[in-house]
Parts: structure tokens; C-alpha cells; sequence
């Protein structure tokens, strides 16, 4: 159960301004937050998994605040569109669920990008983490993981491999992975990961990097093969496949992950306290199991957490989009 957190955890009371051990108050704005319903918007349609990962935590955060946490769908550009909205909110009452690259490297991929998320949002709180998993075709050569990648370095660039468009985490994962693993496959871009998956069992590409539950449920029933996944480690999500580790790529890292986000404009103290309560609501047992059933494993930072997350990933992919020179186009 999530602990009872009332509106005077938010707010600067004269109780607790006068307390050491309380947390700094809000001494911009007195005044009781919020006022009015909490916007959270999501840059991706109903049903995606950022959409679904919104709506969980929308009813457990409108109990705590004592306001309706209204989810809103604004969507295009891979998230960007929604995340620029919830850039430039100066209300104080809009809040954004986001993926990766809206947080770390929309204005390196697009320098037209009209947001910069390293300036314009605050990181709030990084909700949940997954690896991504490599998936070839169910035909595809070698018995093994490391004959699979033997065979991919024969083939140079005559193989092929898809990603949910350019920019997102599978493109920038993959292009990591050709650099670690020698391999030189060519990219092609689909509309989103189900026609990806189309494309691998159709065999006009060879390999992937898709969520490691569609990769797997696909697996399970006979129409692709994991190679492995993306974690330092085999992941509680799919325990079954290893990790690329486990078949000689060394070095070799990567996640998707949502978060929530900020407007630079909402008071610090705000976003500290904001960060403390998605923490809690995300490490809840309920809520838990409930991102875990999307195919998540709870991270539930507060906003120091996600800000040193965001660091990490700008470094990495930034490297990746500077040397392989990868723009939007």
C-alpha cells in the first residue's frame, strides 16, 4: 500500500517551516498545490505502453495530490510533440510521461527540435527500466548466439535491420551494437515495431532490437529467435534468453525506459517533493506489479536519480549519433 501522503507534503505549512527534520519549504509560493487538475501528457497514441504506464500512475497520484491527474495524448515525432508541450507549460499544473530520447537527445537528432530537454524540462522521476532484445528470424543462421553474430559479420552490409523510426532508442542501440559486435547491417525504418516484427518474419530485414516482451511472446510462439538482450545481465522481465554479454559482446549496454517530466518553470522545490511521491507510488507492491505485467522493472527514482540517468544516456548516445553521424530526416 502507497503510505498516506496529504497535501501538507507538498505545501510549506507553518508546522512544518518550523520543524528541522521537514523539507524545505516552498517559500516562492505558499500557497496550497495544485488549485486545479494535474495535466500529465503522453506523446504517444491510447494503448501504447508510455500511454499505459501514464494511466497506472494516474489514479494512485490523484489520491495523493487530492486532484484529478488528467492524461492527455499528444502525439508525433516519437514523443517530441508532447514533450515541447510539457516544455513550454508555465502553469505549474502540466507534468509529462516520456521515453528516452524526449529526455536526452531530440535537439542532438533534430537541431530544428524546438525543445531542448537538458534546458527546458526538469527530470522529476524515472519511473520504469527494460533491456531491449535482439531478435533475428526464427531461419536465422547459426545455433548459437555467437555463430548468429560470426554469420552477421560475414554478411556486412547485404543484411539489414529495423527500427520504430530514426532517432529512437532500437536505432541507436543497434548502431552501438554494430560497433561492439563488428557487424554492419543497414537501417531501415518502419512506421513502429509491429511492422518491424512483419518485416524480420516476412524476412525483408534480419534483425531488431524490439521490447523484450513482443520479442519474446513472438518467440514463444515459433515466428522469431532472441539472440539476447540488451541488460548487463539476464533480465527478470524475459529470464529465459541471455544477454548479449553472455555471447562475447563486451561493453555493451543499453535500455528503454519512461519518466516523468517537468517544465523548467515549475518551482525546484516542487519537482523535489512531486519526485519523492512518483517514487513511492512506482515502488508500491500494486503498482509494481502492474508495470511489470507491461513489460517494465520499476526504477522509482526521485529526481536526482533520473537527472544522473539522463547524464549517462546523453554521454552514450550522443557518441553514437556524433560518430555515425545520424540526423532526422
Amino acid at each position: 500500500m502507497i503510505s498516506r501522503f496529504t497535501r501538507r507534503t507538498l505545501l510549506a505549512s507553518a508546522a512544518c517551516a518550523a520543524a528541522a527534520a521537514c523539507a524545505p519549504a516552498l517559500a516562492a509560493d505558499p500557497a496550497p498545490w495544485p488549485t486545479r487538475p494535474v495535466k500529465l501528457i503522453v506523446g504517444f497514441p491510447g494503448g501504447s505502453s508510455p500511454d499505459l504506464v501514464a494511466r497506472t500512475l494516474a489514479e494512485p497520484l490523484a489520491k495523493l495530490l487530492g486532484q484529478p491527474v488528467v492524461v492527455e495524448n499528444k502525439v508525433g515525432a516519437g514523443g517530441n510533440i508532447g514533450a515541447e508541450a510539457v516544455a513550454h507549460a508555465t502553469d505549474d499544473h502540466t507534468l509529462g510521461l516520456m521515453i528516452n530520447g524526449n529526455m536526452t537527445i531530440a535537439k542532438l537528432i533534430n537541431p530544428k527540435a524546438t525543445y531542448d530537454p537538458l534546458k527546458d524540462l526538469q527530470p522529476v522521476s524515472l519511473i520504469a527500466t527494460a533491456p531491449l532484445a535482439l531478435a533475428a528470424s526464427a531461419q536465422s543462421p547459426g545455433a548459437t548466439a555467437a555463430e548468429f553474430f560470426a554469420a552477421a559479420r560475414a554478411s556486412g552490409d547485404k543484411w539489414s535491420y529495423g527500427s520504430p523510426g530514426i532517432g529512437t532508442v532500437a536505432h541507436i542501440g543497434m548502431e552501438l551494437l554494430k560497433t561492439r559486435a563488428q557487424i554492419a547491417p543497414v537501417h531501415i525504418p518502419y512506421p513502429g515495431n509491429p511492422q518491424v516484427i512483419n518485416g524480420i518474419i516476412g524476412e525483408q530485414i534480419q534483425l531488431a532490437l524490439l521490447p523484450p516482451a513482443m520479442a519474446a511472446a513472438q518467440a514463444r510462439a515459433g515466428k522469431l529467435r532472441v539472440i539476447g538482450v540488451t541488460s548487463a545481465s539476464r533480465s527478470s522481465l524475459v529470464p529465459e534468453y541471455p544477454s548479449l554479454a553472455e555471447a562475447g559482446i563486451a561493453n555493451y549496454q543499453m535500455e528503454i525506459w519512461n519518466a516523468v517530466a517537468a517544465p523548467r518553470s515549475m518551482p525546484q522545490p516542487l519537482v523535489q517533493r512531486l519526485g519523492a511521491m512518483f517514487s513511492e507510488i512506482a515502488r508500491s507492491p500494486d503498482i509494481r506489479a502492474k508495470l511489470f505485467a507491461q513489460g517494465w522493472q520499476v526504477a522509482g527514482t526521485t529526481s536526482e536519480g533520473l537527472a544522473n540517468r539522463i547524464r549517462t544516456d546523453a554521454q552514450v548516445m550522443g557518441d553514437i549519433i556524433r560518430s555515425q553521424k545520424i540526423t532526422a530526416q
